[in-house]
This record gives structure tokens, C-alpha cells and sequence, in this order.
């Protein structure tokens, strides 16, 4: 056990080892990522090839998530107790163990199981990706690092329902998890070469079991609760409001006991921190909406627009192109700037695109829905790193794996919320919207006599005429219904950016090389 008096930092990577040990770490981060949502497209298929009903194959999403939510707040002890290195690479090929075991799936209890232990070994990976990449970098360039972290993270799950839906047309689902394996020995392999030398002083900490368990049981049943709860009908279901309750009170009393606790198993005295309290809030709130419409749009394209799930997942695939190309230079130049100035910015961006999308009807083509798409790769691009330069900056560098792993599972938590609350608000708008649609459809209207006459002239009796019309009112509905959501989402948007300002006024540099010492 190293004593902290004779640790001492290695100084930033430079030339090769640098560029390797970044494509290694974001490669990493891109396939954990990736694997938390190319599964979506692929249920259907699972489902169908393991026998069991669409309803059970979500259980592949749920169990992934929440081992995840639960392993992201562990990763500041975890790292304290065996070094941010060794815990890196040891999670990177348990991931590709479990990946390997989920592609080979014999049945759906299996499989859940291996989506469990992929999703709970995922946990410590994106945290200290961030950690380790922050490392390798300059104080200086500590804004470049964050960058290329950013879009990975912000990119892979754009392009999960593309690879997933391409890999399910054409090949054995099984291949969404064996992709991972070749990917992941290699980047394992090159972080362990280059970074075994720069192994963070490690201390025997107690476990804190109490936190553990009240951690384990919160976070399972508000999953469970938001997986469950389109399904069941909310709160008109017993067990979602018994799963509700015991999340409250799991949480309640896991706040109580983190608080005095001499070795926590989640630091939440770190939102004592105003920036790293306002930076968190912000940015998880902020993430819920962004999962959120990224659920929804395509849901609404392949359900009520005839859209395939490849062609869905191509509309969606061009928000990386300009996240892709703007990361790097604003990373490297985010010295210049006041991260609450370019936060605000990017929430400015988000609120025109949701706002562009709230005027979609079924008549809009597949350029007019990209151009939204393609803008919003300019906001992905300014939101992530002022952000998490916000909540990093100016906390201790035995501060920055469990900072990073508790906003990491304050953004997951978020996610689930904004994917849940955006598909029932949207069903719900639905309902309202073809209620007061059919509302018009009367003997009176003379609307509605004229489309009658069209199709009974056209061949169809009164009965599939009258069909034909309420397939056409569910498509308007459901359309308008996305407007509001969209609509909605752009003014809560706008609602964050005073809270962003409630942070401290320091420069970006400050901040990301805040963090980046820390991290050294």
C-alpha cells in the first residue's frame, strides 16, 4: 500500500504514447457506450430468438442499466482501493468477457445475467477514461482532452441504434456483443503498456456495506420503476407505486448515511461544491432531455412515418459530424472562454433544434428533419466540455474519480428519467390529440363527408374508409404529440441556462487545468 507522503505524480505523456493512450481510453469509452444503446433496435430480434415476449426482452436493457447506475457511484473507493489503472483495465476485459457471454446467450435468463455483469463492470470504464485522459494531458491542454472524451461519449449513442439495426438486418444480433471483443482486448492491452508505469496510490478502505445495499436497492427499483412503468400504467399499478416508495426511502436513508459515514461509498459531500453542484444538476437535467428526444424521434419515425430502423438511424447519424469536428478546437482554445458563456450558448442551440422539431408534420421529408440533426452536433460540441469543466475544476485529485463517477450516475439517472418521461408524455399527447381529432370527424363536417366520399368513390366500404381515416388521425396525433414534447424540451432548455450562471465566474482554462493537476 502506497502512503500518500511517498506518492508522487507522473508528469503528462507526450508524442506517441499520448496519441495511443488516447485512442486506447476513447475507444474504450466509445464501446461502453455504444453498448448501452445498440441493443434498443435489436429487442424485437432477441425476443424473438430466445422465445420470450417483446415485454421480457426489455429486461436486456433494465438489467445493463441498472448494474451500471449502481457500479458508476463505486468508482471513487473502488479506485482508492486498487488504482485507477489496474481498475480501468481490469473492467475494460470483464466487459469483453461479459460481451462475449451475451452474444453466446443460450436463452434470456442468461443473458440477463451477462447483460448485469457487462453493465456492471461498464461502470468505473467512462469515469476514469476522463480520469486517466486528463492525466496525459498539459494543464494547458486539459481542454483538448475533455474534448476528445466528449465526443465519444456524446457520438456512440447516436450511432448505436445505426450499427444495431444494420448488424440485426444482416447478421446475428449476437454480433452487437462480439464487436466489442476485439475492441476491447486491444484498447486494454495498449492502456495497460502505457499506463501500468503511472498507477495511482491505493489505500485499504473499509466497505462500506450499509451504503452499499441502501445503493443497490434505490437504484434497482427506481430503474425498475421507469422500465416498468409505460407497461404497467404508473401509478395505476400497485407495484410501480410500491417501487417508487422504496426508491424514496432507499434514497432517503442512503443520503443520511453517506453523509455520516466515515468512509462513504458515494461522496455526496462533493455537492457542497457550488460549481460542482450547479455543473452536475445542469448537465444531468440537460442529458435527460437530449436521451430523451434521441428516443423519441426515432420511435416516431419508424412507428408513425414508415421510416425503417436503419433509415432512422441514419436521420440521426449527422449529429456527429460537426460534434466531431468543433470538439478539438474548442478544447483547445476553451481557455479563451467562460465555460457559462459557452454552456449557455450550447443550450441556446439545443432549444432552436428541439424548436425546429416541434414544427415537423407528416408531410416533412428526410433532408427538411436533417437539418435540425446536423445543428445539434454544434451544441453536443459546446455543452459537454464547459460543463464537465465546471464540475471538475478546482477539486483535489483524490477528488476527481469519485467527482467524475457521481455526476457520471447523476447524468445516467437523468437519462433514464428524460427516456421515460418523453415516451409518456408523448403517448398520453396522443391520446389527448386523437380525442380532440375525432372530435371533428362528424356528419355535420363537411371535411369529414367530402373524405368519405373520396374513399367509398375509391372502393373501400364506410367501415375501412372510416379505418383509413382513424390510421390517419393516430399519425397526426402521435405527430402532434411529438411537437409538444419537442416544443416543451426547448423551453426547459432555455429554463437551465440561469441556473448554469449560478456557478463560478472562472475561465475554462482555470477549470479543465484545475482538474487536470488534480488528476496528475
Amino acid at each position: 500500500m502506497s502512503s500518500p507522503a511517498a506518492y508522487s505524480a507522473p508528469a503528462p505523456l507526450e508524442g506517441s504514447a499520448r496519441l495511443w493512450g488516447t485512442i486506447a481510453l476513447s475507444a474504450a469509452t466509445f464501446m461502453n457506450v455504444l453498448d448501452s444503446s445498440i441493443a434498443n433496435v435489436s429487442l424485437p430480434a432477441i425476443a424473438g430468438d430466445l422465445g420470450v415476449s417483446s415485454s421480457q426482452g426489455t429486461w436486456v436493457i433494465t438489467s445493463f442499466g441498472v448494474a451500471n447506475a449502481i457500479a458508476l457511484p463505486l468508482t471513487g473507493w473502488l479506485s482508492q482501493r486498487f488504482g485507477q489503472v489496474r481498475l480501468f483495465v481490469t473492467s475494460v476485459l470483464l466487459f469483453v468477457l461479459s460481451s462475449w457471454l451475451c452474444g453466446i446467450a443460450p436463452n434470456m435468463p442468461f443473458l440477463i445475467g451477462a447483460r448485469a455483469l457487462q453493465g456492471f463492470v461498464a461502470g468505473p470504464m467512462m469515469p476514469l477514461a476522463q480520469t486517466l485522459l486528463l492525466s496525459s494531458y498539459p494543464p494547458a491542454l486539459a481542454g483538448l482532452a475533455m474534448a476528445l472524451w466528449a465526443m465519444t461519449t456524446l457520438v456512440a449513442p447516436v450511432m448505436g441504434p445505426l450499427l444495431g439495426g444494420w448488424i440485426t438486418d444482416n447478421a446475428h444480433w449476437g454480433w452487437i456483443f462480439f464487436i466489442n471483443v476485439p475492441i476491447g482486448i486491444v484498447a486494454g492491452f495498449i492502456t495497460w503498456s502505457i499506463f501500468h508505469k503511472r498507477e495511482t496510490q491505493t489505500r485499504k478502505l473499509p466497505i462500506d456495506t450499509v451504503g452499499l445495499a441502501l445503493l443497490v436497492i434505490a437504484v434497482t427499483a427506481i430503474q425498475m420503476m421507469l422500465d416498468l412503468g409505460k407497461e404497467l400504467d404508473w401509478f395505476h399499478s400497485n407495484e410501480i407505486i410500491a417501487l417508487t416508495v422504496l426508491s424514496v426511502v432507499a434514497f432517503a436513508f442512503l443520503i443520511a448515511w453517506e453523509l455520516t459515514d466515515k468512509h462513504p461509498v458515494v461522496d455526496l459531500k462533493l455537492f457542497k461544491g457550488r460549481n460542482f453542484l450547479t455543473g452536475t444538476v445542469a448537465m444531468s437535467i440537460a442529458y435527460g432531455l437530449f436521451m430523451g428526444n434521441i428516443v423519441l424521434l426515432p420511435l416516431w419515425l419508424q412507428s408513425f412515418m414508415g421510416y425503417t430502423a436503419t433509415q432512422a438511424g441514419m436521420l440521426m447519424a449527422p449529429v456527429g459530424i460537426f460534434a466531431i469536428i468543433l470538439s478539438p478546437i474548442i478544447g483547445k482554445n476553451i481557455a479563451k472562454f467562460d465555460t457559462r458563456r459557452l454552456a449557455t450558448l450550447a443550450f441556446l442551440v439545443f432549444a432552436l433544434v428541439l424548436w425546429m422539431r416541434s414544427h415537423f408534420s407528416t408531410l416533412s421529408d428526410f433532408n427538411t428533419m436533417m437539418i435540425p440533426t446536423l445543428i445539434q452536433g454544434i451544441a453536443l460540441a459546446l455543452f459537454f466540455i464547459p460543463l464537465t469543466s465546471i464540475i471538475l475544476g478546482g477539486l483535489p485529485g483524490d477528488k476527481i474519480a469519485s467527482a467524475s463517477g457521481l455526476s457520471s450516475f447523476c447524468r445516467v439517472l437523468f437519462g433514464s428519467f428524460g427516456t421515460s418521461i418523453s415516451v409518456t408524455v408523448w403517448q398520453d399527447r396522443t391520446t389527448l390529440h386523437h380525442a380532440q381529432l375525432t372530435e371533428m370527424i362528424n356528419r355535420g363536417s363537411t371535411a369529414s363527408n367530402s373524405a368519405l366520399s373520396g374513399l367509398n368513390a375509391a372502393g373501400l366500404s364506410t367501415e375501412q374508409a372510416l379505418s383509413q381515416i382513424n390510421r390517419m388521425i393516430d399519425q397526426q396525433a402521435a405527430t402532434l404529440a411529438a411537437n409538444d414534447v419537442f416544443y416543451a424540451s426547448a423551453l426547459i432548455f432555455i429554463a437551465l441556462i440561469p441556473l448554469v450562471w449560478l456557478s463560478r465566474p472562472a475561465k475554462a482554462g482555470a477549470g479543465a487545468s484545475g482538474a487536470a493537476a488534480g488528476a496528475h
